[in-house]
């Protein structure tokens, strides 16, 4: 029997945006209702993209004693991991942020309707099982399409469940492979490489860049790939797929310059695309970009000003810290509060091994605006909490203006770089100058202390300029 309810704000998708969307709602008084197509909450952040992958990388770290081997060898601790040993934990913390979920809508008395949620008009919505049979009419003054993204997968490549994978699938494998292809070099290509390559997987990462991670700061991306190949990972530049296939159990991807290589598993890391199939936006007056995704203005409003669209869904930056805050804001504009833009700094953080933060403009963006910069670096084996920690590889990157000495981007590759990063986005906020590093005391022995190492060293370059 199909149930009719009316309500203030309803959400669509469980992830982080449309989560924080709906307490940001319930909050300020408005009834809320979050509608979720799994049987679970969380969305693919939670079961499937970053929370996984982060638990899976955690894991691999403690299990392997990767930070030990500096002082014990590369060897120590290296054999007997299976994939239970991963998925124990896995499941774990899963099953908590779960629970945690569930716990703030009931507190915040947000209803969770499970179902696949598609428009009916520009005020109404839909909420099917998985026979198409209706459950939920829903009339809502205002809606939050948070619907996420999934992986890109061109219909003439051959998924499966074993060989041929995308980030999703690689997930559900049940034994550790050999030997691994990763077609692209972006974030999630190289954090799944990264993985692989500590676990003893022989790892060849392809594409069509010079080097991983093109995005960022070039001299990052090298040290990454430098890093890696320690590991035994290999990075083949400058190629393009032509044809992939599964050849005897095997993943073949034959190249446009007549090259081919084989691998036990192939992962398939070439881009993500909005989840708006099922939506039917258009019944809601609402049309997708040239490039898939759902088109906003400053305030994530659509093209309904009373519909808005928040995290993957619409596009670039696509982190879940940036959709936590698209969600919070565009409630507080819907219902009437202050509010302010989303802000143009912020922190991107990469879990690869080593892990990479960044805030700010890279070396190729500054000299392609002609802007005058010198450079401060400290390296990790100038840090004596590396040494203690058994790390030293890693890197503080600080750039800055010559003249004014104003802080203009940052970049940390190495252990606990997403952490250390807020330190340099809180001085880059309030528009900081290098010496701001030099003239304040860092607890010793810390990572941190790198910011001030790095400003000295960049500071000493322009002092007598002064």
């Amino acid at each position: 029997m199909t149930e009719n309810l009316q309500v203030d704000v309803t959400i669509i998708g469980s992830g982080p945006s449309g989560q924080k969307a709906a307490i940001q709602a319930a909050k300020l008084g408005k009834s809320v209702i979050i509608i979720e197509k799994d049987s679970f909450p969380g969305g693919v952040c939670l079961n499937t993209g970053t929370i996984p992958s982060k638990t899976l990388r955690e894991s691999i770290l403690d299990l392997t004693d990767f930070h030990q081997r500096s002082f014990y060898g590369k060897d120590h601790k290296l054999s007997n991991i299976s994939i239970n040993d991963l998925n124990f934990r896995l499941n774990k913390v899963i099953e908590v942020e779960q629970n945690l979920i569930l716990r703030q809508f009931k507190k915040n008395k947000i209803q969770l309707l499970y179902g696949a949620a598609s428009f009916d008009g520009p005020n109404d919505l839909n909420v099917t099982d998985k026979d198409h049979k209706i459950l939920y009419r829903i009339k809502s003054d205002c809606f939050v399409i948070a619907t996420g993204s999934k992986p890109r997968n061109p219909i003439e490549v051959p998924f499966d469940k074993d060989v041929i994978l995308d980030s999703t699938r690689l997930l559900s494998i049940d034994t550790l492979p050999k030997t691994m292809l990763v077609l692209g070099g972006g974030i999630i290509g190289s954090e799944y490489a990264s993985f692989f390559s500590l676990l003893g997987t022989k790892v060849t990462v392809i594409d069509k860049k010079t080097h991983m991670l093109p995005l960022l700061d070039s001299e990052i991306g090298i040290h990454l790939q430098t890093a890696l190949s320690d590991l035994g990972l290999e990075f083949w530049e400058n190629k393009t797929p032509r044809k992939i296939s599964r050849i005897n159990n095997k993943a073949r991807v034959e190249f446009t310059d007549d090259t081919s290589i084989e691998s036990d598993v192939l992962l398939y890391a070439l881009g993500r695309e909005a989840n708006v199939d099922s939506l039917n936006i258009n019944n809601a007056g609402i049309e997708v970009s040239q490039r898939g995704y759902i088109p906003v203005n400053p305030l994530f409003q659509t093209a309904q000003t009373h519909i808005y669209a928040v995290g993957d869904v619409i596009g670039g930056p696509s982190l879940a810290s940036t959709g936590m805050e698209q969600g919070r804001l565009a409630m507080r504009h819907a219902c009437g509060r202050k509010t302010n833009y989303f802000p143009e700094l912020f922190p991107l953080g990469i879990y690869t091994i080593p892990e990479i933060s960044t805030c700010g403009a890279t070396e190729e963006a500054l000299k392609e605006k002609g802007i005058h910069y010198e450079v401060g670096r400290a390296y990790y084996y100038e840090i004596a909490r590396s040494h203690i920690s058994g790390d030293s590889v890693g890197l503080f990157k600080i750039l800055f203006h010559s003249e004014t000495l104003e802080i203009l981007g940052i970049h940390v590759i190495g252990r606990g770089a997403t952490e250390v990063i807020h330190i340099g986005q809180v001085a880059m906020s309030f528009n900081a100058k290098i010496d701001y590093f030099i003239n304040h005391v860092f607890n010793y022995p810390t990572y941190a202390e790198g910011f001030r190492i790095a400003a000295l060293n960049g500071y000493n370059k322009v002092a007598h300029k002064l």
